[in-house]
Parts: structure tokens; sequence; C-alpha cells
């Protein structure tokens, strides 16, 4: 019986011990990783500034697109965008091309990044299984 309780206590013990090592979702991080795969995989065309190219590309600082719920941000990314759209008043018809070959943490912390970045403030943030699930 003695034995039971400590095999019980030590399988216990190694799963407090586990869990304290397991970090939960942060913001703060996921907003930093995302400005370098910003850098890497957006900035061509929406610039450092997040001000776009007149015309061109449409601008992600103080966009009115920050209206929109999540999910047509992470559609955005994994779909890309044809045809006309309106931001900030102001019509553009570039294509973007699908960033599906991001990963669904690349994809989070990038429109983390966007999102509160340039006069941008979410509210909330976007996760990766909301990507994942947006994926399917």
């Amino acid at each position: 019986m003695k034995t039971k309780h400590r095999v019980l206590a030590g399988i216990v013990i190694v799963f407090i011990t586990a869990n304290a090592f397991v970090q939960g979702f942060s913001l703060t991080k996921s907003i930093e990783r995302g400005k370098e795969a910003y850098t890497t995989s957006c900035q061509n065309c929406h610039m450092a500034d997040g001000k776009g190219t007149a015309g061109v590309f449409p601008p992600l600082a103080k966009t009115d697109f920050m209206k929109k719920p999540a999910k047509a941000w992470i559609d955005n990314v994994l779909k890309g965008q044809t045809g006309e759209t309106t931001v900030n008043g102001a019509k553009y018809n570039a294509v973007m091309p699908a960033q599906n070959y991001l990963s669904d943490d690349q994809i989070a912390d990038i429109l983390n990044y966007v999102r509160n970045s340039w006069g941008n403030k979410a509210t909330a943030a976007i996760t990766p299984a909301q990507v994942a699930k947006a994926r399917q």
C-alpha cells in the first residue's frame, strides 16, 4: 500500500514540475516574434512603418480594417486578397498572395504585431489555435 502511495506521489510531483515549465500564451512575446516575421514576409509591400504604398498596397497602420473580426485578418493572410478593397477610405486593387506557407504560430505572431503597432490596438490576441482552425 505504501508503495502505491509513493508511486502516486511521484507521478503527481513529476506532473506538477512539468507543468511549472509550460508557459501560457504571451501576447508580448508573440508581438516580438511577429515583428521579425513581418520584416521577412510582409514589409516589402506594407513597408516598415505599416503605411503601405499609396494606390497599390493598403496601409496596416491606423487601419479601419481593425474593426473586422480576427477571422477576417487570418483569412486575408491564409487565402490572400484579390480584387478591389477599400482601406481608410482609399481604394486598392493589387493582389496579395496567400501566405499559407507560414506556420500557425508565425501568422498569429505577425497579426498580433500588426494589430498592436503603428496606432493599432487590438482588444484580443490571435492565437495559433485560431489560425489552425481557420486553415481547416
